[in-house]
């Protein structure tokens, strides 16, 4: 194969970026699109402000003048002082290893002459971006927060000599009805330590909450691999971005006797066979199938769960999980997704296999690491 690796240079080059997944995963029953105005609105420098503190190249592979693959490198400012490492994303490529390898290489070279050591991924601009490869879990459609990619893809990096530096696992379980014996512990736990569910009185009440809520997050993940505190700027394109699309019963919110916010829950029902019929586009149709998910779904997703430190064992994720499974036995939901948890933080997978039923692991996902040779 003759292979041309390309710069993107134009809004065109993005686009055709930015579109590429929906010509390799045509038809495929288990890759979820994402808008594709959300992915363009992520690239850009004038919106996302989490780009002013990261340097991105993206590249094209072309075979003649058909596009076979693509590749985001990423120097996160911190990240890259801290641990000398750059980062690669948004990678996705044909079954032939002369594309695998040329994309990896163009981003490695690009990390040795900006004077880095190495490089790891997928990863994106910030943990809020998509992150981790599929290594497990092939067979069953991927949540709109996370990537799914074929099984091949792991292959190649292994081959390439990438190395395992972080799983990430994704959990599923049947919700369970209301207990007397979780209420009344709910209720223990509110009288002991003075922390309580929030009664959400409208959506615009529920994103009162946003900057304490992604403050939260900051503290709650600040060890955790890759994580990098989110700035001011980058907390209120997040609000902007995602908290007006929360269904506030499924918001979950707890709060100490001073009204502070000490942990969250954010679910929404599952959109991803929404997202699979609206094909990356909001109109003309793929509102009505957000909003039909919106309205009638048996399935949830669970985006993210945080507790501040100083209340990790006061029993917070009890009126998280109390207020959370009232919310989908009324709604009618019977199944949750997890999103993407460390596969180490044994502590938090534990609480799922608390307040769900039969639940497992459904998925696993991995950030390679590279180191350069000197």
């Amino acid at each position: 194969m003759q292979l041309d690796i390309r710069e993107v240079q134009s809004n065109s080059d993005l686009k055709a970026f930015v579109n590429f997944p929906f010509q390799l995963y045509k038809n495929d029953p288990f890759w979820v699109p994402p808008l594709i105005q959300d992915e363009l609105t992520v690239f850009n420098p004038k919106k996302n402000p989490a780009l002013e503190h990261c340097e991105i190249k993206y590249w094209l592979a072309y075979s003649d003048t058909k596009i076979v693959g693509r590749i985001a490198g990423v120097i996160h400012e911190n990240e890259s002082k801290e641990s000398g490492l750059a980062r690669f994303g948004w990678i996705d490529f044909e079954d032939d290893t002369v594309i695998s390898e040329g994309l990896l290489a163009k981003a490695e070279e690009w990390a040795r002459e900006k004077g880095l050591t190495g490089i790891q991924g997928p990863m994106g601009f910030t943990d809020m971006d998509f992150e981790g490869m599929l290594v497990e879990g092939f067979n069953s459609p991927a949540t709109i927060a996370t990537i799914y990619n074929y099984d091949y893809y792991p292959k190649h990096l292994e081959k390439l000599g990438f190395e395992k530096a972080a799983d990430w696992v994704e959990l599923r379980g049947d919700v369970p009805e209301l207990s007397k014996r979780l209420i009344r512990k709910a209720e223990i736990i509110t009288s002991r330590f003075g922390i309580e569910g929030v009664q959400l009185k409208s959506k615009k009440h529920a994103q009162s909450y946003g900057k304490e809520l992604f403050e939260v997050l900051n503290s709650a993940y600040s060890e955790l691999y890759g994580f990098h505190s989110l700035t001011q700027d980058q907390i209120q394109f997040y609000i902007d971005q995602y908290l007006g699309f929360v269904v506030k019963d499924l918001l979950s919110l707890v709060i100490n006797k001073e009204g502070k916010l000490v942990g969250f829950a954010i679910t929404m029902p599952s959109f991803t066979k929404a997202f699979q019929k609206a094909k990356g586009k909001l109109f003309p149709f793929g509102v009505l199938h957000i909003l039909r998910a919106l309205s009638k779904n048996d399935t949830a997703d669970l985006y993210l769960i945080g507790v501040l430190p100083e209340y990790q064992k006061m029993g917070v994720t009890t009126l998280i999980f109390r207020d959370l499974i009232k919310a989908y036995n009324k709604r009618g939901i019977k199944r949750i997704n997890t999103n993407q948890m460390l596969a180490s933080n044994q502590k938090v997978l534990a609480q799922f296999n608390e307040y769900q039923e039969n639940t497992e692991i459904y998925k696993r996902r991995r950030c390679y690491i590279k180191h350069f040779k000197k």
